[in-house]
């Protein structure tokens, strides 16, 4: 499951009858930590990556079972000001 509220011109590729999305050549993840709260790192989800309740909610449980999660696929120009923004606030990420 990816975690993110982003789908930029989604179309259909015949091969496999899939959606595939034309704007997601980069992925923000976001690591685990020993420091952040739960209800910390999802206020940040909601405020950098407009995610929804329910999306910030998943994918912090994600990071914190799993390690990491991504959190906002895109372009790279797009992701770079999210990423240091949640680089910002003490968050663990990065663009890969």
């Amino acid at each position: 499951m990816i975690c993110n509220n982003n789908y930029p011109n989604w179309k259909e590729s015949e091969e496999y009858d899939t959606l595939i999305s034309e704007d997601s050549s980069h992925v923000i993840i976001l690591h685990n930590d020993e420091v952040n709260t739960f209800d910390f790192v999802i206020e940040c989800l909601i405020e950098i990556c407009e995610h929804t309740l329910e999306q910030a909610q998943q994918c912090t449980f994600l990071v914190h079972y799993k390690g990491k999660c991504e959190v906002k696929t895109g372009s790279l120009e797009k992701l770079i000001p999210l990423n240091n923004a949640l680089l910002r606030k003490g968050l663990s990420s990065e663009i890969v």
